[in-house]
């Protein structure tokens, strides 16, 4: 028996809504100076609470850095710009829609 939706109430293998989601979220990413000289890269935009949880896991695990997912915000120790933008394109994510 195949699993319904339970917002467009069709089979959940018609169609992947969390494409769409990607395909319209617009993602900020910029680095901050704190305390003691130090940089946090911050991206913030992702609407999914669950998704952005995930991905914060994922950049930390490939960027060998530490970081923390607050509020859909995900905060990362040190500057990793570039490589966060590469990495949510890779992810899906439109070019065009990521600022930073």
């Amino acid at each position: 028996m195949q699993e319904i939706d339970k917002i467009s109430g069709l089979p959940k293998d018609l169609f992947d809504i969390s494409d769409i989601n990607k395909s319209e979220q617009k993602i900020k990413i910029e680095v901050k100076r704190i305390r003691f000289k130090k940089f946090m890269t911050i991206v913030t935009g992702i609407n999914n609470k669950n998704e952005s949880k995930d991905l914060g896991k994922e950049m930390k695990q490939k960027f060998a850095c530490g970081g923390t997912v607050k509020d859909n915000i995900i905060e990362l120790q040190g500057t990793h710009k570039d490589k966060v933008k590469n990495f949510l394109i890779q992810k899906g994510y439109k070019k065009e829609l990521i600022d930073g």
